[in-house]
């Protein structure tokens, strides 16, 4: 191996595809797979051992889902880069990914050396979109509506579940006090003053995963 490794970490809940992306990865002599982890929350807990270069990390999952785990990730190793692997190539998915600090957005069905080419632009510091990905996300006529920032994203994904204040805290290692003003900011910039309101935009914008029928 070179000097030059690129330490790899996949994160999918979905065994056969993250063994075929390892299998795929490994045919190269600079990739070193380092692990393989089935959750969001796996990949919190063990990143800061594997010290993964590039990390493959599923969009949806059970439990702490891929949004969350990148920016809990990247607030850990702020020099990892992260690649988001999902089936959606909806606008908000890719924004919203974008906006939680990933660095590049890759659909599951493109071609197996596509995903390798992804790994080495994000290891160049460039931003990468997958063909598909690239193609939807094109730039908003409605600037009006000030952005919400990638924390209050996650806080507003976590709302949009039903948890409560508290329990949000906990998830995301976080105050109750600090839940709270990130939710009234969430309201205020989205316009929304209750809590099936910010479910029924989480919905709506494709920031909620796993919930929704048909995902």
């Amino acid at each position: 191996m070179s000097d030059q490794t690129i330490r790899v970490l996949i994160v999918d809940d979905h065994p056969m595809v993250a063994e075929g992306i390892q299998s795929i990865l490994e045919s190269y002599d600079e990739i070193s797979v380092v692990g393989t982890l089935g959750s969001g929350q796996e990949a919190v807990d063990q990143a800061t051992e594997l010290m993964p270069d590039v990390i493959l990390m599923d969009l949806n999952m059970p439990g702490l889902g891929g949004l969350s785990a990148t920016e809990i990730i990247l607030e850990r190793l702020p020099q990892t880069r992260i690649l988001i692997l999902s089936m959606h190539d909806s606008p908000e998915y890719i924004s919203t990914a974008l906006s939680h600090g990933a660095k590049g957005y890759v659909l599951k069905d493109v071609p197996t050396d596509e995903i390798k080419q992804a790994i080495d632009a994000v290891m160049r510091g460039e931003q990468y979109l997958c063909t598909g990905a690239s193609g939807s996300l094109q730039p908003k006529g409605d600037s009006a509506r000030e952005a919400l920032t990638g924390r209050e994203q996650t806080i507003l994904l976590e709302l949009a579940q039903g948890k409560s204040n508290k329990e949000v805290a906990a998830a995301l290692d976080i105050s109750v006090r600090t839940v709270e003003t990130h939710r009234k900011n969430i309201k205020r910039k989205l316009g929304i003053s209750s809590t099936a309101g910010l479910t029924r935009y989480a919905l709506e914008h494709g920031v909620l995963q796993g919930t929704s029928p048909g995902f």
